[in-house]
């Protein structure tokens, strides 16, 4: 049986059955730079707890799944981010049977999240179809179907392609649920041009349509798709050009896998002079208090 190790704010939380937002270490130890990565890491938290909920970011920690970090183990992360393993859904058993420590991605932080009785996790934003015909697709899709978890983001990150990831999460039956949008959002811009069937425009018809996907219909993971705050939007253009020119290089440097969201991250943080990073710090930021709202109207 899988031994999850709770911090004592999340292990005090369960107790008095508080709500619970979890959030993800890959964004900590790779999305961003030392030490602005520890800083957002502390707001994110803040945030949820000024929502009314109780943060619970996830990681490996010497071959254990910690639910909730302390501050010093979370600090560790960020500072040591580069030398820290990545680890998908998949990779968990080999992290545990080898006692090492890893940062989780949506699929694995979801995984564990649904293991501790989460039902509401907050991130920046999904894994998906990449462009181009390389055949690679983000275990986040897989881990998202067959998790029955609401995963609150700003869409799927815009180096991805968003209509093929659009309709691979249809292909999935991942119910997509659009926060007061009717398209689903493009990560650094709030429009993509991909329709979202359904809309809701509060947390408590939110919370009513994911429990009965849940309790009714045995539903797996749901994707609430927010957009980021119209402050804090990057002009498209000028994001889609830093995509392709990041794009290229990495493809010239034979860059795949696993390297290539955050070398396309950094690059694209090099590009906009820093812009990228304070639009995924606005989204990041924004999605943690819908994540709130939600756990809330849950109740758990």
């Amino acid at each position: 049986m899988l031994d999850l190790m709770f911090s004592p704010e999340v292990a005090e939380a369960r107790a008095a059955k508080k709500p619970l937002v979890a959030l993800e270490s890959t964004l900590v130890a790779h999305g961003m730079p030392w030490p602005e990565n520890l800083e957002i890491a502390r707001e994110l938290e803040e945030t949820v707890r000024m929502g009314g909920a109780v943060p619970a970011t996830i990681a490996i920690v010497e071959g254990r799944p910690w639910i909730g970090l302390e501050d010093r183990t979370l600090a560790k992360l960020a500072h040591d981010g580069k030398q820290i393993a990545k680890a998908g859904a998949t990779d968990l058993a080999v992290h545990l049977a080898r006692k090492t420590t890893a940062a989780t991605t949506v699929s694995a932080t979801a995984v564990l999240a649904h293991k501790a009785g989460i039902r509401a996790f907050a991130t920046g934003g999904i894994g998906g179809v990449h462009r181009g015909d390389t055949g690679d697709v983000s275990h986040d899709l897989i881990a998202l179907a067959r998790t029955p978890i609401a995963v609150i983001s700003a869409g799927a990150k815009a180096i991805l392609d968003l209509p093929r990831t659009a309709e691979m999460l249809e292909t999935l039956g991942v119910l997509v649920l659009g926060y007061k949008t009717d398209e689903l959002p493009a990560f650094y811009t709030r429009d993509s041009g991909i329709p979202v069937e359904h809309i809701v425009t509060t947390p408590a018809d939110l919370a009513a349509i994911v429990r009965r996907h849940w309790d009714d219909f045995d539903g797996g993971g749901v994707l609430v798709a927010n957009p980021i705050p119209a402050d804090a939007e990057l002009d498209p253009r000028r994001i889609e050009a830093a995509i392709h020119a990041a794009l290229a290089e990495a493809e010239a440097t034979g860059i795949h896998g696993k390297r290539l969201t955050p070398y396309l991250l950094a690059r694209l943080a090099e590009v906009t002079s820093g812009a990228s990073l304070r639009a995924n710090r606005a989204l990041a930021l924004h999605n943690a208090e819908v994540g709130a709202a939600l756990a809330v109207a849950l109740g758990t």
